[in-house]
């Protein structure tokens, strides 16, 4: 799976949880806090929605992802 792969999934994952979210511009550098307005819950619900999509998990204790693209470089680590 590539990162772009990711990204793609990412993104229909963010357009479920957060419908009226602007994603066309979005990129890898992309801040999920203050671009996307990605909260607490939201990131909780963000993390069990990836984990699901991508049969992956998130390392315990793993600082949570600040951009688009550390989420996709998160979720390629734990597949590989």
């Amino acid at each position: 799976m590539t990162r772009e792969e990711v990204f793609e999934g990412l993104k229909e994952i963010l357009s479920a949880i957060r419908p009226n979210t602007d994603l066309s511009k979005a990129g890898f550098q992309t801040e999920l806090v203050r671009e996307l307005g990605v909260d607490s819950l939201t990131m909780l619900v963000l993390s069990l929605a990836v984990e699901e999509k991508f049969q992956m998990r998130f390392p315990d204790g793993a600082p949570a992802p600040a951009t688009v693209g550390e989420v996709c470089d998160a979720v390629l680590a734990a597949l590989n």
